[in-house]
Protein backbone atom coordinates (compact mmCIF):
# COMPACT_ATOMS: atom_id res chain seq x y z
CA UNK A 1 0.00 0.00 0.00
CA UNK A 2 3.26 2.48 1.00
CA UNK A 3 4.20 1.99 -2.60
CA UNK A 4 0.53 3.19 -4.49
CA UNK A 5 0.76 5.51 -2.13
CA UNK A 6 4.36 7.25 -3.35
CA UNK A 7 3.29 5.98 -6.76
CA UNK A 8 0.49 9.38 -7.14
CA UNK A 9 3.43 11.76 -7.08
CA UNK A 10 4.22 10.28 -10.48
CA UNK A 11 1.43 9.20 -12.35
CA UNK A 12 2.54 9.41 -15.25
CA UNK A 13 4.83 6.54 -15.22
CA UNK A 14 3.97 3.01 -16.13
CA UNK A 15 0.62 2.31 -14.20
CA UNK A 16 0.39 -0.46 -11.65
CA UNK A 17 -0.87 -3.20 -13.35
CA UNK A 18 -2.82 -5.11 -10.01
CA UNK A 19 -5.23 -2.51 -9.67
CA UNK A 20 -7.99 -4.80 -10.94
CA UNK A 21 -8.75 -8.37 -10.09
CA UNK A 22 -10.01 -10.43 -13.20
CA UNK A 23 -13.19 -10.08 -12.87
CA UNK A 24 -12.53 -6.15 -12.61
CA UNK A 25 -13.26 -5.17 -9.24
CA UNK A 26 -10.61 -2.81 -7.29
CA UNK A 27 -8.13 -4.95 -5.98
CA UNK A 28 -7.82 -5.08 -1.60
CA UNK A 29 -4.85 -3.31 -1.36
CA UNK A 30 -6.43 -0.45 -3.72
CA UNK A 31 -9.21 -0.25 -1.84
CA UNK A 32 -6.75 0.09 1.54
CA UNK A 33 -4.82 2.77 -0.46
CA UNK A 34 -8.64 4.56 -0.49
CA UNK A 35 -8.93 4.05 3.21
CA UNK A 36 -5.45 5.81 3.70
CA UNK A 37 -6.26 9.23 2.75
CA UNK A 38 -10.07 9.38 3.96
CA UNK A 39 -10.59 7.04 6.61
CA UNK A 40 -11.87 3.65 6.54
CA UNK A 41 -15.82 4.93 7.61
CA UNK A 42 -15.27 7.08 4.06
CA UNK A 43 -14.92 4.24 1.68
CA UNK A 44 -17.05 1.64 0.71
CA UNK A 45 -17.83 -1.34 -1.91
CA UNK A 46 -20.79 -2.41 -0.19
CA UNK A 47 -23.20 -3.32 -3.33
CA UNK A 48 -26.07 -1.62 -2.17
CA UNK A 49 -24.14 2.03 -2.38
CA UNK A 50 -22.45 0.90 -5.96
CA UNK A 51 -26.13 0.71 -7.20
CA UNK A 52 -27.29 3.95 -5.15
CA UNK A 53 -24.19 5.94 -7.39
CA UNK A 54 -24.11 4.31 -10.27
CA UNK A 55 -27.32 6.07 -11.43
CA UNK A 56 -29.11 9.53 -11.97
CA UNK A 57 -32.80 10.03 -12.45
CA UNK A 58 -32.42 9.25 -16.16
CA UNK A 59 -33.80 6.36 -18.21
CA UNK A 60 -30.10 5.23 -18.29
CA UNK A 61 -29.11 1.90 -17.13
CA UNK A 62 -27.06 1.61 -13.28
CA UNK A 63 -23.43 1.24 -14.29
CA UNK A 64 -22.11 1.15 -10.65
CA UNK A 65 -18.55 2.06 -9.74
CA UNK A 66 -16.18 -0.39 -7.67
CA UNK A 67 -15.99 1.80 -4.82
CA UNK A 68 -16.96 5.21 -3.73
CA UNK A 69 -14.88 7.34 -1.35
CA UNK A 70 -15.91 10.68 0.63
CA UNK A 71 -13.55 13.00 0.15
CA UNK A 72 -13.83 15.68 3.68
CA UNK A 73 -11.36 18.75 2.11
CA UNK A 74 -9.50 19.19 -1.05
CA UNK A 75 -6.31 17.79 -0.19
CA UNK A 76 -7.99 14.88 0.16
CA UNK A 77 -10.64 15.04 -3.40
CA UNK A 78 -6.60 16.17 -4.55
CA UNK A 79 -4.68 12.83 -3.52
CA UNK A 80 -7.82 10.48 -4.80
CA UNK A 81 -6.96 11.92 -8.15
CA UNK A 82 -3.11 11.37 -8.21
CA UNK A 83 -3.82 8.01 -6.70
CA UNK A 84 -6.79 7.12 -8.71
CA UNK A 85 -4.59 8.68 -11.63
CA UNK A 86 -1.39 6.79 -10.97
CA UNK A 87 -3.44 3.28 -11.33
CA UNK A 88 -4.92 4.12 -14.42
CA UNK A 89 -8.36 4.11 -12.68
CA UNK A 90 -11.82 5.85 -13.73
CA UNK A 91 -12.70 8.79 -11.93
CA UNK A 92 -16.30 9.84 -11.46
CA UNK A 93 -17.50 12.69 -9.53
CA UNK A 94 -20.82 12.60 -7.98
CA UNK A 95 -23.02 15.43 -6.13
CA UNK A 96 -26.80 14.90 -5.31
CA UNK A 97 -27.13 12.72 -8.07
CA UNK A 98 -30.34 14.12 -9.99
CA UNK A 99 -28.73 14.64 -13.38
CA UNK A 100 -30.77 13.60 -16.15
CA UNK A 101 -28.88 12.31 -18.64
CA UNK A 102 -26.67 9.27 -17.18
CA UNK A 103 -23.38 11.66 -16.27
CA UNK A 104 -22.94 9.24 -12.79
CA UNK A 105 -22.90 5.97 -14.94
CA UNK A 106 -19.54 4.22 -14.08
CA UNK A 107 -18.64 2.72 -17.86
CA UNK A 108 -15.92 1.16 -17.30
CA UNK A 109 -16.22 1.15 -13.39
CA UNK A 110 -13.74 2.90 -11.01
CA UNK A 111 -13.70 5.21 -8.13
CA UNK A 112 -16.71 7.36 -7.35
CA UNK A 113 -16.05 10.67 -5.65
CA UNK A 114 -18.79 11.62 -3.70
CA UNK A 115 -18.55 15.16 -2.84
CA UNK A 116 -21.55 16.24 -0.50
CA UNK A 117 -19.05 16.11 2.84
CA UNK A 118 -17.69 19.00 1.44
CA UNK A 119 -20.42 21.31 2.40
CA UNK A 120 -19.09 24.38 4.02
CA UNK A 121 -19.82 28.00 2.84
CA UNK A 122 -16.43 29.33 2.81
CA UNK A 123 -16.89 33.17 2.50
CA UNK A 124 -19.79 35.50 2.09
CA UNK A 125 -18.74 38.77 0.39
CA UNK A 126 -21.98 41.04 0.48
CA UNK A 127 -20.54 44.08 -0.14
CA UNK A 128 -19.03 42.80 -3.73
CA UNK A 129 -22.14 40.43 -4.33
CA UNK A 130 -20.10 36.81 -3.73
CA UNK A 131 -20.24 34.02 -1.94
CA UNK A 132 -17.44 30.64 -2.41
CA UNK A 133 -18.93 27.43 -2.18
CA UNK A 134 -17.48 23.81 -1.28
CA UNK A 135 -18.85 20.92 -3.43
CA UNK A 136 -21.91 19.66 -1.20
CA UNK A 137 -23.03 22.80 -0.41
CA UNK A 138 -27.36 22.47 -2.47
CA UNK A 139 -28.88 25.54 -3.72
CA UNK A 140 -31.66 25.23 -1.25
CA UNK A 141 -29.13 25.44 1.65
CA UNK A 142 -27.39 28.44 0.08
CA UNK A 143 -30.17 30.38 0.26
CA UNK A 144 -31.17 29.53 4.18
CA UNK A 145 -28.07 30.91 4.77
CA UNK A 146 -28.32 33.94 2.89
CA UNK A 147 -31.86 34.67 4.10
CA UNK A 148 -30.86 37.78 6.78
CA UNK A 149 -28.32 39.43 4.25
CA UNK A 150 -31.11 40.79 1.53
CA UNK A 151 -29.03 38.66 -0.78
CA UNK A 152 -30.24 35.42 -2.87
CA UNK A 153 -28.85 32.95 -5.44
CA UNK A 154 -31.44 33.06 -8.22
CA UNK A 155 -30.41 30.07 -10.28
CA UNK A 156 -33.09 27.40 -9.75
CA UNK A 157 -33.33 24.20 -11.47
CA UNK A 158 -35.74 22.73 -9.44
CA UNK A 159 -34.34 19.83 -7.83
CA UNK A 160 -32.05 20.93 -5.07
CA UNK A 161 -28.98 20.12 -6.54
CA UNK A 162 -25.79 20.94 -5.67
CA UNK A 163 -24.08 24.15 -6.61
CA UNK A 164 -21.10 23.08 -7.57
CA UNK A 165 -22.94 19.89 -9.86
CA UNK A 166 -25.11 22.85 -11.36
CA UNK A 167 -21.78 24.13 -12.54
CA UNK A 168 -19.79 21.20 -13.60
CA UNK A 169 -23.28 20.48 -16.17
CA UNK A 170 -23.86 24.14 -16.69
CA UNK A 171 -27.42 23.78 -15.10
CA UNK A 172 -29.97 26.37 -15.92
CA UNK A 173 -33.76 26.76 -14.54
CA UNK A 174 -36.48 28.63 -13.79
CA UNK A 175 -34.89 31.99 -13.30
CA UNK A 176 -32.60 32.18 -15.96
CA UNK A 177 -34.95 34.56 -18.05
CA UNK A 178 -34.57 37.20 -15.85
CA UNK A 179 -30.95 36.12 -13.75
CA UNK A 180 -28.74 33.98 -16.71
CA UNK A 181 -28.02 30.60 -16.12
CA UNK A 182 -25.45 28.76 -13.78
CA UNK A 183 -22.30 29.91 -16.73
CA UNK A 184 -23.58 33.51 -15.98
CA UNK A 185 -23.48 33.70 -12.34
CA UNK A 186 -20.17 31.42 -11.78
CA UNK A 187 -16.83 34.05 -10.91
CA UNK A 188 -14.03 31.70 -10.61
CA UNK A 189 -13.58 27.61 -9.55
CA UNK A 190 -11.26 25.54 -8.17
CA UNK A 191 -10.84 22.71 -9.52
CA UNK A 192 -8.41 19.64 -9.09
CA UNK A 193 -7.11 17.97 -12.32
CA UNK A 194 -6.63 14.67 -13.18
CA UNK A 195 -3.13 14.18 -11.39
CA UNK A 196 -4.28 15.88 -8.40
CA UNK A 197 -3.09 19.61 -9.38
CA UNK A 198 -5.39 22.48 -7.91
CA UNK A 199 -6.35 25.06 -10.22
CA UNK A 200 -7.89 28.06 -9.92
CA UNK A 201 -9.70 29.34 -13.06
CA UNK A 202 -10.08 33.00 -12.14
CA UNK A 203 -7.11 32.89 -9.78
CA UNK A 204 -6.78 31.59 -6.20
CA UNK A 205 -9.29 34.04 -3.84
CA UNK A 206 -10.32 36.13 -7.35
CA UNK A 207 -13.97 37.51 -7.31
CA UNK A 208 -14.21 40.33 -9.87
CA UNK A 209 -17.66 40.90 -11.45
CA UNK A 210 -15.66 40.88 -15.33
CA UNK A 211 -11.90 40.30 -16.61
CA UNK A 212 -10.37 40.69 -20.13
CA UNK A 213 -7.19 38.84 -18.58
CA UNK A 214 -6.58 35.64 -20.68
CA UNK A 215 -8.39 32.24 -21.35
CA UNK A 216 -11.75 31.84 -19.49
CA UNK A 217 -10.88 28.61 -17.86
CA UNK A 218 -13.55 29.45 -15.57
CA UNK A 219 -15.82 29.00 -18.82
CA UNK A 220 -13.98 26.07 -19.98
CA UNK A 221 -15.05 24.19 -16.78
CA UNK A 222 -18.43 25.17 -16.37
CA UNK A 223 -20.79 22.19 -18.22
CA UNK A 224 -17.49 19.97 -18.86
CA UNK A 225 -19.69 17.43 -16.79
CA UNK A 226 -16.80 16.10 -14.42
CA UNK A 227 -14.28 15.25 -17.91
CA UNK A 228 -11.99 17.49 -17.30
CA UNK A 229 -11.52 17.82 -13.26
CA UNK A 230 -13.22 17.52 -9.87
CA UNK A 231 -14.82 21.14 -8.95
CA UNK A 232 -13.82 21.38 -4.97
CA UNK A 233 -14.91 25.29 -4.84
CA UNK A 234 -17.42 27.74 -6.66
CA UNK A 235 -17.43 31.57 -6.42
CA UNK A 236 -21.08 32.50 -7.54
CA UNK A 237 -22.13 35.78 -8.18
CA UNK A 238 -25.39 37.10 -5.73
CA UNK A 239 -28.11 39.18 -6.53
CA UNK A 240 -30.13 41.37 -4.18
CA UNK A 241 -33.68 39.51 -3.15
CA UNK A 242 -36.57 41.02 -4.66
CA UNK A 243 -38.84 43.67 -2.58
CA UNK A 244 -41.67 41.99 -3.30
CA UNK A 245 -42.91 39.29 -5.77
CA UNK A 246 -46.20 38.54 -7.57
CA UNK A 247 -46.98 34.92 -8.94
CA UNK A 248 -49.54 34.72 -12.10
CA UNK A 249 -51.44 31.58 -13.91
CA UNK A 250 -52.69 32.14 -17.37
CA UNK A 251 -54.37 28.97 -19.56
CA UNK A 252 -54.90 29.59 -23.12
CA UNK A 253 -57.17 28.00 -25.88
CA UNK A 254 -53.38 26.23 -27.61
CA UNK A 255 -50.41 26.27 -27.29
CA UNK A 256 -49.73 28.37 -30.24
CA UNK A 257 -51.17 31.13 -28.24
CA UNK A 258 -49.19 30.60 -24.79
CA UNK A 259 -46.00 30.48 -26.59
CA UNK A 260 -46.87 33.91 -28.45
CA UNK A 261 -47.67 35.33 -26.05
CA UNK A 262 -44.32 34.39 -24.47
CA UNK A 263 -42.68 36.22 -26.98
CA UNK A 264 -44.72 39.64 -27.02
CA UNK A 265 -44.42 39.83 -23.30
CA UNK A 266 -40.69 39.56 -24.11
CA UNK A 267 -40.65 42.00 -26.98
CA UNK A 268 -42.92 44.20 -24.65
CA UNK A 269 -39.80 44.30 -22.51
CA UNK A 270 -41.58 43.32 -19.92
CA UNK A 271 -38.81 42.01 -16.86
CA UNK A 272 -40.77 39.13 -16.10
CA UNK A 273 -38.59 36.62 -13.70
CA UNK A 274 -39.90 33.40 -14.97
CA UNK A 275 -42.40 32.51 -17.77
CA UNK A 276 -42.96 28.93 -17.79
CA UNK A 277 -45.47 26.24 -19.99
CA UNK A 278 -46.57 23.50 -19.53
CA UNK A 279 -49.06 21.79 -21.91
CA UNK A 280 -52.54 20.63 -20.88
CA UNK A 281 -50.97 16.79 -20.16
CA UNK A 282 -48.84 18.41 -17.52
CA UNK A 283 -51.58 20.85 -15.78
CA UNK A 284 -53.44 17.97 -15.65
CA UNK A 285 -50.37 15.71 -13.84
CA UNK A 286 -49.27 18.32 -11.70
CA UNK A 287 -53.54 19.14 -10.39
CA UNK A 288 -52.84 15.45 -9.55
CA UNK A 289 -49.84 15.16 -7.81
CA UNK A 290 -49.54 18.49 -6.11
CA UNK A 291 -53.33 18.80 -5.57
CA UNK A 292 -54.14 21.97 -7.91
CA UNK A 293 -57.03 22.88 -9.43
CA UNK A 294 -56.15 24.34 -12.95
CA UNK A 295 -57.46 24.64 -16.26
CA UNK A 296 -56.64 21.13 -18.21
CA UNK A 297 -55.04 23.39 -20.90
CA UNK A 298 -51.80 25.03 -21.90
CA UNK A 299 -50.56 27.09 -19.75
CA UNK A 300 -48.27 29.82 -18.26
CA UNK A 301 -46.64 30.43 -14.86
CA UNK A 302 -45.14 33.48 -14.35
CA UNK A 303 -43.21 35.53 -11.71
CA UNK A 304 -42.48 39.49 -11.26
CA UNK A 305 -40.07 40.76 -9.11
CA UNK A 306 -39.33 44.23 -7.43
CA UNK A 307 -41.32 46.91 -6.46
CA UNK A 308 -44.76 47.04 -5.43
CA UNK A 309 -45.26 50.04 -8.21
CA UNK A 310 -43.43 47.92 -10.23
CA UNK A 311 -44.79 45.39 -9.84
CA UNK A 312 -48.42 46.04 -10.99
CA UNK A 313 -47.38 48.07 -14.11
CA UNK A 314 -45.90 44.62 -15.10
CA UNK A 315 -48.85 42.56 -13.61
CA UNK A 316 -51.09 45.35 -16.16
CA UNK A 317 -48.98 45.17 -18.72
CA UNK A 318 -48.60 41.27 -18.68
CA UNK A 319 -52.34 40.69 -18.65
CA UNK A 320 -53.24 43.01 -21.31
CA UNK A 321 -51.02 40.88 -23.75
CA UNK A 322 -52.80 37.58 -22.32
CA UNK A 323 -56.16 38.83 -23.11
CA UNK A 324 -54.53 39.79 -26.82
CA UNK A 325 -53.75 36.05 -27.26
CA UNK A 326 -57.06 34.75 -26.56
CA UNK A 327 -56.33 33.60 -22.64
CA UNK A 328 -59.02 32.35 -20.79
CA UNK A 329 -57.84 33.73 -17.46
CA UNK A 330 -55.12 35.71 -15.89
CA UNK A 331 -55.22 35.16 -12.05
CA UNK A 332 -52.25 35.91 -9.79
CA UNK A 333 -51.32 35.74 -6.36
CA UNK A 334 -48.95 37.97 -3.57
CA UNK A 335 -49.36 35.67 -0.85
CA UNK A 336 -46.13 33.62 -0.21
CA UNK A 337 -48.22 30.36 0.65
CA UNK A 338 -49.81 30.19 -2.71
CA UNK A 339 -46.57 31.58 -4.55
CA UNK A 340 -45.14 28.94 -3.18
CA UNK A 341 -47.74 25.48 -3.70
CA UNK A 342 -47.25 27.19 -7.56
CA UNK A 343 -43.81 26.73 -8.32
CA UNK A 344 -43.41 23.57 -6.06
CA UNK A 345 -45.95 21.66 -8.49
CA UNK A 346 -43.54 23.19 -11.26
CA UNK A 347 -41.17 21.78 -9.68
CA UNK A 348 -42.47 18.82 -9.05
CA UNK A 349 -43.43 18.36 -12.57
CA UNK A 350 -40.92 15.37 -13.61
CA UNK A 351 -42.38 13.18 -10.34
CA UNK A 352 -46.37 14.36 -11.67
CA UNK A 353 -45.51 13.16 -14.65
CA UNK A 354 -43.22 9.58 -13.73
CA UNK A 355 -46.53 9.54 -12.01
CA UNK A 356 -48.69 8.65 -15.17
CA UNK A 357 -46.61 5.28 -15.36
CA UNK A 358 -45.72 4.37 -11.82
CA UNK A 359 -42.94 2.07 -12.03
CA UNK A 360 -41.87 3.45 -15.43
CA UNK A 361 -38.62 6.27 -16.26
CA UNK A 362 -38.32 9.26 -17.35
CA UNK A 363 -36.68 10.31 -20.13
CA UNK A 364 -36.49 14.10 -20.86
CA UNK A 365 -35.81 15.87 -24.07
CA UNK A 366 -33.91 19.26 -23.51
CA UNK A 367 -33.84 21.30 -26.74
CA UNK A 368 -33.24 25.27 -26.99
CA UNK A 369 -33.71 27.47 -30.11
CA UNK A 370 -34.41 30.88 -30.54
CA UNK A 371 -36.89 32.71 -29.27
CA UNK A 372 -38.43 33.20 -32.85
CA UNK A 373 -38.29 29.76 -33.85
CA UNK A 374 -40.19 28.93 -30.38
CA UNK A 375 -43.94 28.47 -31.87
CA UNK A 376 -42.73 26.21 -34.72
CA UNK A 377 -41.06 24.03 -32.78
CA UNK A 378 -43.25 23.53 -29.57
CA UNK A 379 -46.34 23.02 -31.54
CA UNK A 380 -44.74 20.63 -34.25
CA UNK A 381 -43.33 18.64 -31.37
CA UNK A 382 -46.67 18.65 -29.80
CA UNK A 383 -48.11 17.31 -32.76
CA UNK A 384 -45.02 14.21 -33.14
CA UNK A 385 -45.69 13.38 -29.69
CA UNK A 386 -49.50 12.77 -29.89
CA UNK A 387 -48.90 10.46 -33.13
CA UNK A 388 -45.85 8.66 -31.34
CA UNK A 389 -48.07 6.63 -29.25
CA UNK A 390 -45.43 7.59 -26.37
CA UNK A 391 -47.35 8.84 -22.88
CA UNK A 392 -45.67 12.19 -22.26
CA UNK A 393 -45.73 15.94 -21.47
CA UNK A 394 -43.77 19.53 -22.09
CA UNK A 395 -42.80 21.65 -20.27
CA UNK A 396 -39.87 24.27 -19.99
CA UNK A 397 -38.48 27.55 -19.43
CA UNK A 398 -40.03 29.23 -22.51
CA UNK A 399 -38.26 32.74 -21.56
CA UNK A 400 -35.03 31.30 -23.17
CA UNK A 401 -36.54 28.81 -26.06
CA UNK A 402 -35.35 25.71 -23.88
CA UNK A 403 -38.61 23.34 -23.07
CA UNK A 404 -38.32 19.76 -22.80
CA UNK A 405 -39.99 16.42 -23.55
CA UNK A 406 -40.39 14.25 -20.57
CA UNK A 407 -41.21 10.70 -21.82
CA UNK A 408 -42.59 8.02 -19.45
CA UNK A 409 -41.49 5.04 -20.82
CA UNK A 410 -40.78 1.35 -19.49
CA UNK A 411 -36.93 0.84 -19.85
CA UNK A 412 -37.70 -2.97 -19.85
CA UNK A 413 -39.69 -2.64 -23.32
CA UNK A 414 -37.01 -2.37 -25.82
CA UNK A 415 -39.55 -1.07 -28.77
CA UNK A 416 -40.93 1.39 -26.76
CA UNK A 417 -37.55 3.00 -25.51
CA UNK A 418 -36.05 2.46 -29.25
CA UNK A 419 -39.89 5.01 -30.23
CA UNK A 420 -38.81 6.95 -27.51
CA UNK A 421 -34.89 7.59 -28.37
CA UNK A 422 -35.78 8.01 -32.30
CA UNK A 423 -38.54 10.28 -30.92
CA UNK A 424 -35.82 12.68 -29.45
CA UNK A 425 -33.14 12.20 -31.58
CA UNK A 426 -35.65 13.62 -33.95
CA UNK A 427 -36.27 16.54 -31.60
CA UNK A 428 -33.28 17.23 -31.09
CA UNK A 429 -32.09 17.21 -34.77
CA UNK A 430 -35.17 19.75 -35.64
CA UNK A 431 -33.74 21.85 -33.08
CA UNK A 432 -30.68 21.95 -34.67
CA UNK A 433 -31.92 22.85 -37.92
CA UNK A 434 -33.63 25.83 -36.99
CA UNK A 435 -30.46 27.24 -34.99
CA UNK A 436 -31.02 25.52 -31.96
CA UNK A 437 -29.18 23.66 -29.72
CA UNK A 438 -29.50 19.81 -28.82
CA UNK A 439 -29.41 20.56 -24.82
CA UNK A 440 -30.27 23.73 -22.96
CA UNK A 441 -29.26 22.98 -19.52
CA UNK A 442 -29.36 19.18 -18.96
CA UNK A 443 -25.96 18.67 -20.67
CA UNK A 444 -24.83 15.68 -23.48
CA UNK A 445 -24.14 12.98 -20.83
CA UNK A 446 -24.00 9.14 -22.31
CA UNK A 447 -27.02 10.16 -24.58
CA UNK A 448 -26.36 13.32 -27.08
CA UNK A 449 -22.77 12.79 -27.75
CA UNK A 450 -23.96 11.95 -31.60
CA UNK A 451 -26.35 14.94 -31.81
CA UNK A 452 -23.15 17.15 -30.46
CA UNK A 453 -20.88 16.22 -32.74
CA UNK A 454 -23.87 16.89 -35.23
CA UNK A 455 -23.87 20.64 -33.68
CA UNK A 456 -20.47 21.92 -33.46
CA UNK A 457 -18.92 19.94 -36.58
CA UNK A 458 -16.14 18.28 -37.02
CA UNK A 459 -13.59 20.82 -36.53
CA UNK A 460 -15.58 22.30 -33.16
CA UNK A 461 -15.28 17.95 -31.60
CA UNK A 462 -11.81 17.62 -32.53
CA UNK A 463 -10.90 21.37 -30.39
CA UNK A 464 -12.85 19.21 -27.96
CA UNK A 465 -11.06 16.03 -28.41
CA UNK A 466 -7.65 17.99 -27.98
CA UNK A 467 -8.74 20.21 -24.74
CA UNK A 468 -9.49 16.46 -23.14
CA UNK A 469 -6.09 14.89 -24.04
CA UNK A 470 -4.10 18.06 -22.54
CA UNK A 471 -5.78 18.13 -19.50
CA UNK A 472 -6.88 14.19 -19.23
CA UNK A 473 -4.77 12.24 -21.11
CA UNK A 474 -5.39 8.76 -20.04
CA UNK A 475 -9.18 9.51 -20.43
CA UNK A 476 -10.02 8.77 -17.02
CA UNK A 477 -12.13 11.47 -16.20
CA UNK A 478 -15.97 10.53 -16.12
CA UNK A 479 -15.01 8.22 -19.31
CA UNK A 480 -17.89 7.74 -21.81
CA UNK A 481 -19.47 11.04 -21.27
CA UNK A 482 -20.11 14.34 -23.70
CA UNK A 483 -16.96 13.27 -26.31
Amino acid sequence: MASLLRATATWGLIPWRGYCSRQGKLSKDFVEALKAVVGNSHVSTAAAVLQQHGHDESVHRCQPPDAVVWPQNVEHVSRLAALCYSQSVPIIPFGTGTGLEGGVCAVQGGVCINLTHMDRILALNAEDFSVVVEPGVTRKALNIYLRDSGLWFPVDPGADASLCGMAATAASGTNAVRYGTIRDNVLNLEVVLPGGQLLHTAGQGRHFRKSAAGYNLTGLFVGSEGTLGLITAATLRLHPAPEATVAAICAFPSVQAAVDTTIHILQAAVPVARIEFLDEVMIDACNRHSNLNCTVAPTLFLEFHGSEQALAEQLQRAEEITKCNGALHFSWAKEAEKRNQLWAARHNAWYAALALRPGCKGYSTDVCVPISRLPEILVQTKEDLQASGLTGAMVGHVGDGNFHCILVVDPEDAEELHRAETFAHQLGRRALALHGTCTGEHGIGLGKRQLLQEEVGTVGIEIMRQLKATLDPRGLMNPGKVL
